[in-house]
């Protein structure tokens, strides 16, 4: 039952072939047996599992029949998820037992999914390798001895070796098509605003979209059916209607016009990479799309940008974690100083240290205007180099990553090697585009993945592109040996 997509397991259960608990008490097997080698569970929530499991069986047996009834699914550990340990894979949070569900969790489990636990990631969502957790790093299915992308990577990794067949995760920069790409799955980040980001422990807020990561294109437009919607307790969710977008997956891609930026193809790309997103434009040509240059001239700025805007917004948005409210708090303190300094330093780790002291730094007197502010101006010219591409082309194409996944530990003392690993998948974070990744193939038995981007709102599209390019081609089925 491992083996079996999210699309799958529906049709099993809705088939009776086999029941939700079944299959739950299968996976939970399968995570005990198997994560040891990987770490990609923080938490395992087996009896809120099987409690679940129990109650969307019986909902079935009642004439209910939603296709995520009883899908088994795992939660990103930032989503809040009521009486369970939430800890954004940070030692502050020790202990932290979130009082309510986050939106996302509310709206999936409403759709009747089974949760299976909260999954491992970078300390407060910051890394591109999930190295930077509290309770250690994440390892790829694909080579134990690499990493598998951040800061989503124990979702990634957990659907990759067939732990479970989908996971949320979410995307400040990349961290859902960066490891989606790294352990050869299917990820999408859809427009800010798009899903809703209350109970999500918060990184940069302007930059911060929960999404799926799953095997197929067809998965993840499942999950993101029930994930996606206006939340009024959300301040920057959008009130717009939500596309179909299963039906979107059959539609015929005959006119598509997908851009290819020349930006995307220089120094800094691994020439065996580029070889597979042509070989990707060479099948969606033969399914009737057509292909134009194109240029994203503010591209080369995004690093920069981004690397004073989500540190000046984490700064922000950590003070909170002070250790006086929740979550760990230093031993005997002096004095109220004092707290809050040894707290903090002993609750934090080196990387989320780095970024609110770089986010601090920018956001001081003097150093405002000159970093923050010129930060946002490039940001601005960002956008604009999307709207007046989306204005000739339907899509845009390119690589999801520079480089295949890399060994663990080979970035650590340099953060700005493994910052570059995000240099085309940040862009559409500070745009507010939606983005997916999606598997084309391996480079020295190492999945690559190519990345779709869209005009806003237009998940549908990027879904469509993913889904047609998976019934014609079969790197999305690999799995990785062993598991």
């Amino acid at each position: 039952m491992h083996q079996l997509t999210l699309a799958e397991i529906a049709r099993g259960l809705k088939d009776k072939t086999f029941s939700s608990a079944e299959l739950t008490d299968a996976l939970l097997a399968r995570i005990a047996q198997l994560d040891p080698q990987l770490n990609s569970f923080i938490t395992v929530t087996a009896d809120l599992a099987r409690e679940q499991a129990k109650a969307a069986d019986a909902r079935r047996a009642g004439g209910e029949e939603s296709a995520l009834l009883g899908a088994p699914i795992a939660h990103k550990d930032l989503f809040c998820t009521q009486n369970v340990l939430t800890s954004c894979g940070s030692k502050i949070l020790t202990g932290f037992k979130a009082p309510y569900n986050a939106t996302v969790v509310e709206k999936l489990a409403a759709a009747g999914t089974v949760t299976l636990g909260k999954l491992n990631m970078d300390e407060f969502a910051m890394g591109s390798a999930n190295e930077s957790s509290h309770y250690g790093p994440v390892k790829n299915p694909w080579d134990l001895t690499r990493v598998p992308g951040g800061s989503s990577g124990g979702s990634a990794a957990a659907v990759a070796a067939r732990l479970l067949p989908a996971a949320t995760g979410t995307d400040t920069g990349g961290s859902i098509r960066q490891p989606a790409a790294l352990t050869n799955l299917t990820g999408i980040k859809p427009t800010y605003g798009r899903v809703s980001r209350w109970g999500m422990i918060a990184y940069a807020s302007s930059l911060d979209q929960g999404g799926p990561l799953a095997r197929t294109a067809e998965d993840c437009a499942l999950l993101l059916g029930a994930m996606a919607g206006f939340d009024p307790k959300d301040s920057t969710s959008v009130d717009q209607p939500i596309d179909d977008y299963l039906a979107a997956l059959s539609q015929p891609l005959s006119g598509l016009r997908i851009g290819l930026p020349r930006e995307y193809f220089g120094a800094g790309l691994d020439a065996r990479i580029g070889e597979k997103v042509m070989a990707v434009v060479e099948e969606l040509k033969k399914l009737g799309a057509t292909v134009k240059d194109i240029s994203l001239p503010n591209m080369q700025h995004a690093i920069p940008a981004y690397y004073v805007i989500a540190p000046a917004e984490a700064s922000s948005n950590l003070s909170r974690f002070d250790g006086v409210r929740f979550g760990y708090r230093c031993e005997n303190p002096v004095n109220l100083e004092d707290l809050y300094k040894r707290s903090r330093g002993e609750g934090f780790g080196a990387e989320v240290k780095r970024r609110i002291m770089v986010g601090t730094y920018a956001l001081s007197a003097g150093y405002y205007d000159a970093y923050y502010i010129k930060a946002q101006q490039i940001r601005r010219l960002i956008k604009n180099d999307f709207v007046s591409a989306f204005a000739e082309v339907d899509v845009i194409l390119g690589p999801t990553t520079p480089n295949p996944a890399w060994k663990l530990g080979e970035k650590s003392a340099d953060p700005v090697s493994a910052y570059l690993e995000d240099i085309y998948t940040i862009t559409a974070n500070l745009a507010g585009i939606p983005g997916l990744s999606m598997p084309a193939g391996f480079v020295d038995g190492l999945p690559v993945g190519v990345q779709l981007l869209g005009n806003y709102f237009q998940e549908a599209r990027l879904l469509n592109v993913a889904h047609q390019y998976q019934q014609v081609t079969d790197w999305h089925k690999q799995a990785p040996a062993g598991f």
